[in-house]
């Protein structure tokens, strides 16, 4: 099967090449991620995110030797299989389900944000993580791995704009307003502090920050009694947290939240959005005290674009389809979908079912499109039909791959990713719940 990127350049070179060439993100896409404005001031350039607002001081990559951005495709491999072959297990790659097929081929080790975490501690004896995400991937990866170990990030402007939708101070406001309102402790309608199992007093407030989020916000849910999630053990996470405290603060992909917490039977007036540019989040007092579960207003860019309209289409078009979507897609999506669940789910969706399935999946196009070609005894195909990768994902260029490794086999550390120690030290412990709480088989 055509890669996106080639699919990208065929589309904005010659528009008459492919069908729903008129449908594509941004013909902008198809450029190289060095042609992009540095710093980036109006958003996080083409693609799906590319109406975001990209925060100040945000990470921008500097230009990279001209002979890496001349490089063929073919050159550019040839260079990664000749820099990792002198490295040897050195260093260890590891590549995101959502990165592009010429990164992913040369991945170590290919998962989602839970899997890759695993990973990341379980290679002490390599000198270097060179990670193929983005950065707050990154940033997990350090905390995880031991001091002497370098993590480093292709391409530091490889971003998330649903990370950057839930900053430490907007946060810690919140939390402040939470307890104003709220208290401490968790509470019945007489004003009796409620009690665990272990007759200790419940929190009124656990918080829960999605992997998707800086390492200072997975440091204030350390020392706040809270917990890291993925989307692989969301369900896990709240059930953990739902044993500590009468409450949840979500945060930021709302999508997330809801959707696992409605298939748990939280009702939905008990999951209030907080929008941090209001007081209070734009709730009352009353609302926030009869909430389960209180969500942030953040999303993904890439997974907004699933409608229910588009499962409609492709099961008109595709009757008896399996409609599969990843739960960052709003409720209504997920609603109407065939089943949910992280991307290791829709990948372990495709490869148990009979041949000859047909697969309408709400993910990020890459991914969809390797399942596609893995499976060719299924017919596979996104639900949305235009070609949106996720736009800062997507930055992680074989050039920037190449030159990381060539500047290690020269001895030398390009592009590292290092978390304060303190902020590691308060990260690690929700982190380290999240490790613990496996989902179930």
């Amino acid at each position: 099967m055509t890669s996106v990127a080639t699919r990208l350049t065929l589309l904005t070179s010659r528009p008459d090449a492919a069908p729903g060439a008129s449908a594509s993100c941004s013909a902008a896409l198809a450029e190289q991620p060095w042609d992009f404005p540095t710093p980036l001031t109006e958003g996080y350039g083409p693609g799906a995110s590319q109406h975001d607002v990209v925060p100040p001081g945000s990470p921008a990559q500097p230009a990279i030797p001209q002979r890496y951005r001349d490089a063929s495709p073919q050159e550019l491999d040839a260079m990664i299989r000749a820099a990792k072959r002198t490295l040897g297990e050195r260093v260890v790659v590891m590549g995101h389900f959502y990165q592009r097929d010429e990164v992913v081929a040369h991945a170590d080790f290919i998962g989602d944000s839970f899997q890759l975490a695993q990973q990341a501690r379980a290679h002490p004896g390599a000198e270097a993580i060179v990670f193929c995400g983005v950065h707050f991937m990154a940033e997990t990866a350090d905390i995880l791995s031991t001091d002497a170990q370098a993590v480093i990030l292709p391409n530091p402007a490889a971003g998330c704009s649903m990370a950057d939708m839930a900053d430490e101070d907007s946060v810690e406001e919140c939390w402040a307003e939470l307890a104003d309102v709220l208290g401490p402790h968790a509470t019945d309608e007489n004003g009796s502090v409620l009690t665990d199992e272990r007759g200790e007093p419940l929190a009124s407030v656990v918080p829960v920050t999605y992997m998707n989020s800086s390492a200072a916000l997975k440091a204030f849910c350390g020392r706040n009694g809270g917990i890291v999630c993925t989307s692989s053990n969301a369900a896990t996470v709240l059930e953990w947290a739902f044993a500590r405290g009468q409450r949840v603060l979500f945060f930021p992909d709302q999508h997330l939240g809801r959707n696992t917490a409605k298939a748990m039977g939280v009702p939905l007036e008990q999951m209030p959005l907080w929008n941090p540019r209001k007081p209070l989040g734009g709730n009352s007092p009353e609302s926030l005290a009869d909430a389960r579960v209180i969500l942030w207003h953040g999303f993904c860019s890439v997974h907004r674009r699933f409608t229910v309209a588009q499962i409609e289409q492709a099961r008109a078009e595709h009757p008896g389809c399996t409609v599969v979507a990843h739960p960052e897609c709003p409720m209504e999506v997920v609603d109407a979908a065939d089943s949910s669940g992280s991307t290791d789910h829709i990948r372990k969706a495709v490869a148990a079912a009979e041949p000859g399935r047909t697969f309408a999946i709400g993910t990020e196009i890459n991914m969809v499109n390797r399942l596609a070609a893995e499976h060719p005894e299924h017919t596979i195909f996104c639900l949305d039909p235009v070609i949106c990768p996720c736009s800062t994902m997507y930055r992680i260029h074989p050039g920037y791959l190449a030159w990381v490794l060539e500047e290690l086999v020269a001895g030398r550390v390009v592009n590292r990713v290092s978390v304060d120690r303190e902020v590691a030290r308060e990260a690690s412990v929700a982190l380290e719940r999240m490790l613990a709480a496996v989902p179930r088989a």
